[in-house]
Protein backbone atom coordinates (compact mmCIF):
# COMPACT_ATOMS: atom_id res chain seq x y z
CA UNK A 1 0.00 0.00 0.00
CA UNK A 2 1.07 3.55 -0.61
CA UNK A 3 0.44 6.43 1.71
CA UNK A 4 -0.54 10.02 1.71
CA UNK A 5 1.14 11.89 4.52
CA UNK A 6 1.04 15.45 3.18
CA UNK A 7 1.18 15.66 -0.59
CA UNK A 8 2.43 19.12 -1.37
CA UNK A 9 5.81 20.76 -1.21
CA UNK A 10 7.26 23.98 0.06
CA UNK A 11 9.29 26.18 -2.20
CA UNK A 12 13.02 26.47 -2.11
CA UNK A 13 14.23 29.96 -2.80
CA UNK A 14 16.50 30.90 -5.62
CA UNK A 15 19.66 30.92 -3.56
CA UNK A 16 21.71 28.39 -1.63
CA UNK A 17 20.28 27.30 1.69
CA UNK A 18 16.56 27.36 0.87
CA UNK A 19 14.75 24.21 1.93
CA UNK A 20 13.76 21.60 -0.64
CA UNK A 21 11.07 20.16 1.59
CA UNK A 22 7.57 18.78 1.61
CA UNK A 23 4.64 20.79 2.94
CA UNK A 24 4.45 20.55 6.72
CA UNK A 25 1.72 18.36 8.16
CA UNK A 26 -0.30 18.92 11.34
CA UNK A 27 1.95 18.67 14.41
CA UNK A 28 2.33 15.15 15.72
CA UNK A 29 3.39 13.69 19.03
CA UNK A 30 6.24 11.52 17.85
CA UNK A 31 9.44 11.19 19.76
CA UNK A 32 12.71 10.51 18.00
CA UNK A 33 15.02 7.69 18.89
CA UNK A 34 18.38 8.91 20.00
CA UNK A 35 20.40 9.76 16.89
CA UNK A 36 23.65 7.88 16.56
CA UNK A 37 27.05 9.36 17.08
CA UNK A 38 28.51 11.29 14.20
CA UNK A 39 30.34 8.29 12.75
CA UNK A 40 27.59 5.74 13.39
CA UNK A 41 25.98 4.11 10.36
CA UNK A 42 22.79 5.80 9.33
CA UNK A 43 20.42 2.81 9.13
CA UNK A 44 17.46 2.64 6.69
CA UNK A 45 19.64 3.20 3.67
CA UNK A 46 17.94 4.12 0.42
CA UNK A 47 17.64 0.82 -1.42
CA UNK A 48 18.22 2.62 -4.69
CA UNK A 49 21.42 4.28 -3.56
CA UNK A 50 25.12 3.56 -3.85
CA UNK A 51 25.12 2.03 -0.40
CA UNK A 52 27.19 -0.96 -1.57
CA UNK A 53 30.23 1.27 -1.12
CA UNK A 54 31.24 1.09 -4.78
CA UNK A 55 33.42 4.16 -4.55
CA UNK A 56 35.46 3.21 -7.60
CA UNK A 57 32.43 3.21 -9.90
CA UNK A 58 31.17 6.46 -8.42
CA UNK A 59 34.60 7.99 -8.79
CA UNK A 60 34.73 7.04 -12.45
CA UNK A 61 31.34 8.61 -13.05
CA UNK A 62 32.39 11.73 -11.19
CA UNK A 63 35.31 12.22 -13.55
CA UNK A 64 32.91 12.04 -16.50
CA UNK A 65 30.81 14.98 -15.26
CA UNK A 66 31.29 18.38 -16.86
CA UNK A 67 32.91 20.93 -14.56
CA UNK A 68 31.64 24.50 -14.87
CA UNK A 69 30.43 27.44 -12.83
CA UNK A 70 26.79 27.40 -11.70
CA UNK A 71 24.26 28.78 -14.16
CA UNK A 72 22.11 31.78 -13.30
CA UNK A 73 18.99 31.25 -11.22
CA UNK A 74 17.09 33.60 -13.54
CA UNK A 75 13.73 32.08 -14.39
CA UNK A 76 13.85 29.46 -11.66
CA UNK A 77 10.67 28.48 -9.88
CA UNK A 78 10.01 25.27 -8.02
CA UNK A 79 6.86 24.83 -10.10
CA UNK A 80 9.10 24.41 -13.14
CA UNK A 81 9.76 20.95 -11.67
CA UNK A 82 6.26 19.43 -11.37
CA UNK A 83 6.62 17.15 -8.38
CA UNK A 84 4.70 14.58 -6.41
CA UNK A 85 3.16 13.14 -9.54
CA UNK A 86 0.41 10.56 -9.15
CA UNK A 87 1.65 6.99 -8.82
CA UNK A 88 -1.74 5.31 -8.58
CA UNK A 89 -5.17 6.30 -7.35
CA UNK A 90 -4.81 9.16 -4.86
CA UNK A 91 -1.23 8.24 -4.00
CA UNK A 92 1.62 10.34 -5.33
CA UNK A 93 5.39 10.04 -5.42
CA UNK A 94 5.81 11.43 -1.92
CA UNK A 95 3.55 8.76 -0.44
CA UNK A 96 5.32 6.07 -2.45
CA UNK A 97 8.69 7.12 -0.99
CA UNK A 98 7.27 7.22 2.53
CA UNK A 99 5.95 3.69 2.05
CA UNK A 100 9.24 2.46 0.58
CA UNK A 101 11.47 4.01 3.22
CA UNK A 102 9.24 3.33 6.23
CA UNK A 103 8.79 0.31 8.47
CA UNK A 104 5.42 -1.27 9.32
CA UNK A 105 3.59 1.51 7.48
CA UNK A 106 -0.21 1.33 7.57
CA UNK A 107 -2.50 3.63 5.62
CA UNK A 108 -6.13 4.68 5.67
CA UNK A 109 -8.53 4.78 2.73
CA UNK A 110 -7.32 8.27 1.84
CA UNK A 111 -3.79 6.88 1.36
CA UNK A 112 -2.54 8.65 4.50
CA UNK A 113 -0.13 6.94 6.88
CA UNK A 114 -1.77 6.18 10.21
CA UNK A 115 1.20 4.33 11.71
CA UNK A 116 4.76 3.38 10.94
CA UNK A 117 8.29 4.54 11.59
CA UNK A 118 10.97 6.21 9.49
CA UNK A 119 14.71 6.15 10.15
CA UNK A 120 16.67 9.00 8.62
CA UNK A 121 20.05 7.88 7.27
CA UNK A 122 21.32 11.47 7.42
CA UNK A 123 21.27 11.69 11.21
CA UNK A 124 20.06 8.33 12.56
CA UNK A 125 16.81 9.80 13.96
CA UNK A 126 13.71 7.57 13.99
CA UNK A 127 10.25 9.12 13.70
CA UNK A 128 6.70 7.82 14.04
CA UNK A 129 4.86 10.83 12.61
CA UNK A 130 5.11 11.86 8.96
CA UNK A 131 5.05 15.48 10.08
CA UNK A 132 8.62 14.91 11.26
CA UNK A 133 9.75 13.52 7.90
CA UNK A 134 10.61 15.28 4.64
CA UNK A 135 11.21 13.70 1.27
CA UNK A 136 14.59 15.02 0.21
CA UNK A 137 15.57 15.50 -3.39
CA UNK A 138 19.16 14.25 -3.16
CA UNK A 139 20.09 16.71 -5.92
CA UNK A 140 17.88 19.66 -4.95
CA UNK A 141 15.72 21.16 -7.67
CA UNK A 142 17.41 24.56 -7.49
CA UNK A 143 20.81 22.84 -7.69
CA UNK A 144 19.64 20.90 -10.74
CA UNK A 145 18.50 24.17 -12.36
CA UNK A 146 21.91 25.81 -12.04
CA UNK A 147 23.59 22.56 -13.16
CA UNK A 148 21.83 22.32 -16.51
CA UNK A 149 18.11 21.74 -15.90
CA UNK A 150 17.43 25.38 -16.76
CA UNK A 151 17.56 24.32 -20.41
CA UNK A 152 15.24 21.32 -20.06
CA UNK A 153 11.57 20.91 -20.87
CA UNK A 154 9.17 20.84 -17.93
CA UNK A 155 8.52 17.15 -18.69
CA UNK A 156 12.20 16.36 -18.20
CA UNK A 157 12.25 18.36 -14.98
CA UNK A 158 9.19 16.45 -13.78
CA UNK A 159 11.06 13.20 -14.40
CA UNK A 160 13.91 14.32 -12.16
CA UNK A 161 11.60 15.61 -9.43
CA UNK A 162 9.73 12.29 -9.18
CA UNK A 163 12.49 9.81 -10.05
CA UNK A 164 12.29 6.65 -7.95
CA UNK A 165 14.49 4.61 -10.29
CA UNK A 166 17.59 6.60 -9.43
CA UNK A 167 18.51 7.42 -5.79
CA UNK A 168 16.97 10.90 -6.01
CA UNK A 169 14.29 10.71 -3.30
CA UNK A 170 14.78 9.80 0.36
CA UNK A 171 12.75 10.10 3.56
CA UNK A 172 14.79 12.04 6.15
CA UNK A 173 14.41 14.10 9.32
CA UNK A 174 12.64 17.34 8.40
CA UNK A 175 14.90 19.85 10.13
CA UNK A 176 18.03 18.12 8.82
CA UNK A 177 16.65 18.41 5.29
CA UNK A 178 15.85 22.05 5.92
CA UNK A 179 19.43 22.67 7.03
CA UNK A 180 20.59 21.20 3.71
CA UNK A 181 18.29 23.41 1.65
CA UNK A 182 19.58 23.49 -1.93
CA UNK A 183 23.26 23.25 -0.93
CA UNK A 184 25.79 21.16 -2.86
CA UNK A 185 28.15 18.79 -1.01
CA UNK A 186 30.90 21.40 -0.66
CA UNK A 187 28.48 23.40 1.50
CA UNK A 188 26.49 20.67 3.27
CA UNK A 189 27.03 17.02 4.16
CA UNK A 190 24.90 14.58 6.19
CA UNK A 191 25.72 14.71 9.92
CA UNK A 192 26.58 10.99 9.95
CA UNK A 193 29.98 10.66 8.32
CA UNK A 194 29.42 6.96 7.73
CA UNK A 195 26.71 7.96 5.24
CA UNK A 196 29.00 10.21 3.21
CA UNK A 197 30.05 7.42 0.82
CA UNK A 198 26.44 6.51 -0.01
CA UNK A 199 25.37 10.15 -0.23
CA UNK A 200 28.19 11.06 -2.61
CA UNK A 201 27.48 7.98 -4.71
CA UNK A 202 23.78 8.86 -4.94
CA UNK A 203 24.53 12.50 -5.83
CA UNK A 204 26.93 11.44 -8.56
CA UNK A 205 24.58 8.79 -9.94
CA UNK A 206 21.75 11.30 -10.33
CA UNK A 207 23.95 13.98 -11.89
CA UNK A 208 25.55 11.44 -14.21
CA UNK A 209 22.20 10.07 -15.41
CA UNK A 210 20.82 13.54 -16.12
CA UNK A 211 24.10 14.92 -17.50
CA UNK A 212 24.18 17.69 -14.90
CA UNK A 213 27.40 19.60 -14.26
CA UNK A 214 29.44 20.03 -11.10
CA UNK A 215 31.60 22.87 -9.86
CA UNK A 216 35.28 22.39 -9.03
CA UNK A 217 34.61 22.75 -5.30
CA UNK A 218 31.70 20.31 -5.53
CA UNK A 219 33.85 17.73 -7.31
CA UNK A 220 36.59 18.08 -4.68
CA UNK A 221 34.08 17.58 -1.86
CA UNK A 222 32.61 14.50 -3.55
CA UNK A 223 36.07 12.99 -3.99
CA UNK A 224 36.74 13.49 -0.29
CA UNK A 225 33.41 11.88 0.62
CA UNK A 226 34.16 8.88 -1.61
CA UNK A 227 37.41 8.40 0.34
CA UNK A 228 35.19 7.08 3.13
CA UNK A 229 33.94 4.22 0.95
CA UNK A 230 35.23 0.77 1.99
CA UNK A 231 37.92 -0.92 0.00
Amino acid sequence: MLLCGGCGSGDDATGTGAADTADPEPPGSSAPASPGAEDEAGGNENENGDGDGDGDRAGQRLEELRVRAPASMDGYARDRFPHWSTVRGNCDTREAVLERDGKDVRTDRACKAVSGSWRSPYDGGTWTETSDVDIDHIVPLAEAWRSGADGWTDDRREELANDMERPQLLAVTDNVNQSKGDSPPDEWKPPLKDYWCAYAGDWIEVKHHYALSVTEKERTALRQMLDRCPG
